[in-house]
């Protein structure tokens, strides 16, 4: 049976026995057993992003989870920070706005970070934002910003934060003193499962807010599935298969070691990185804030010769994304997350060179060599955080 590689910021590739788990029969989701498969998924996610928080888990997709952060957080014409760097950023604004939020939008070039002293300077002109919004790893321009040192600024500033980590939780650190009020994440991305089942990583001080948030809701409850969790229930009909799944998922990642599919994420994200770049691409995020998880490629033939590399490696089995929004034309978008061993970004890497050479099987060589060069060097001096380099300063746009 031909076998496809699935190279895209998600749905990631399931492993055999995650999809194995995810076909076991239905069961009762008020019920003893239930209760106990949705405890020690709750504790496997804790365990996965280093945080005795609340976890919650919605029958959505991740952009549920992003509507969720707004109508649990705000009410109508609350002041808040939107730092936006693709088009994940955007699309978080234009919630924002369609529930009446007043909305404060820091504008980032594409393929830029959002930077610590960025969010510092908008908050100390508009002391009345009470909470600020980052994309932690934008898959539309592959940038990763450095949440850590956005979180030091925004609780100095006593504000609540919010991160987008749908496509890094479960592959990267994540920012621990201090944490995240909320963190939101996905189970079709990093934790290797079929898409249904949005997860929001919620601190007290968040769940106090939503008490008293005025904003609409009841699906994206909070509270009400706070509630609903205590008694090892969920409010709705949860998504049995795609928490089966999850379930093997967690096992397997503890089974690896979370520092060990830290350092395998950023292993395959420098390899790919270097074996592209080798090849004569361009890449578009700066460096030193390239993501650990979706490498985004530049390519300047437009959308017909774009289109045509996309199917050509379809053809070799390979399939990776396009770009979004002002980008749909000028770029392709490699995933590396989840289930990725080096062994398949080399694969990646012989097919592109074989595109790239007219299919004859004759590719230079130069991306795949690159590419284990830089395992090589990694691998005998691994960094568990990327190199942060210059900042350049910017103001709100």
């Amino acid at each position: 049976m031909f076998q496809q590689q699935l190279r895209i910021p998600g749905p990631t590739p399931i492993p055999e026995r995650v999809a194995e788990a995810g076909r076991r029969p239905m069961i009762n989701h008020r019920s003893a057993p239930f209760t106990r498969l949705l405890g020690e998924i709750i504790e496997g996610i804790q365990w996965a992003v280093e945080s005795k928080n609340k976890v919650l888990i919605f029958p959505a997709s991740g952009s549920g989870g992003l509507e969720a952060a707004i109508v649990n957080l705000l009410r109508p014409g609350e002041k808040a920070l939107f730092c936006s760097c693709g088009a994940f950023g955007a699309r978080w604004i234009q919630m924002a706005r369609r529930y009446g939020v007043d909305v404060v939008e820091l504008k980032i070039p594409l393929g830029q970070p959002v930077i610590p002293e960025d969010v510092q300077f908008v908050l100390e002109q508009d002391p009345e934002i009470s909470t600020v919004y980052v994309t932690h790893n934008e898959t539309s321009t592959g940038i990763m910003n450095p949440v850590a040192d956005i979180a030091r600024v925004v609780k100095q500033k006593q504000k609540l934060l919010v991160l987008d980590s749908v496509s890094a939780a479960g592959c990267v650190p994540m920012p621990t003193a201090p944490e995240a009020d909320v963190v939101l994440s996905a189970s079709q991305k990093g934790w290797m499962s079929p898409p249904g089942a949005a997860i929001a990583v919620v601190s007290a001080e968040a769940m106090q807010k939503a008490a008293s948030s005025r904003l609409p809701r009841w699906y994206l409850d909070f509270s009400l599935m706070a509630q609903a969790q205590a008694k090892g229930e969920t409010v709705t009909t949860p998504p049995i298969s795609v928490l089966y799944a999850m379930h093997e998922a967690l096992a397997m990642m503890r089974e690896e070691g979370r520092d060990e599919i830290f350092l395998r994420h950023a292993a395959v994200a420098a390899m790919t990185q270097a074996g592209i770049e080798a090849l004569g691409f361009a890449l578009l995020a700066q460096p030193g804030y390239r993501s650990r998880t979706v490498t985004a490629v530049l390519h300047e033939g437009g959308k017909e010769a774009l289109g045509q590399l996309r199917s050509q490696l379809m053809q070799k089995g390979v399939v990776v994304a396009g770009g979004q929004g002002e980008l749909a034309d000028k770029l392709f978008r490699i995933g590396h997350l989840g289930q990725v061993t080096p062994a398949d970004i080399v694969s990646v890497l012989c097919s592109l060179e074989d595109v790239l050479a007219g299919g004859d099987g004759m590719g230079s060589g130069k991306g795949v060599a690159a590419a284990r060069s830089a395992l090589a060097a990694f691998t005998s001096s691994p960094s568990p955080t990327p190199t942060q380099h210059s900042r350049p300063s910017r103001k709100s746009t």
